[in-house]
């Protein structure tokens, strides 16, 4: 892998753990503030797809 390459995925990989840590801190005070049951399911299937992605770029090195 090249530099640039190696870079480049670093980059989304930073870009996709900062998304997820964004809808994790969403989600949680959408909770706090008594969001409806399908709001928060919303959440929790980005977190979820979100976390795929990370997965199966770690996953191809």
């Amino acid at each position: 892998m090249t530099s640039a390459a190696a870079g480049s995925r670093f980059r989304e990989l930073d870009d996709l753990v900062l998304h997820l840590k964004g809808l994790v801190l969403v989600r949680r005070l959408r909770e706090q503030r008594g969001a409806a049951a399908d709001e928060l399911l919303m959440y929790r299937a980005e977190i979820d797809r979100v976390r795929e992605q990370l997965a199966s770029l770690v996953k191809r090195r």
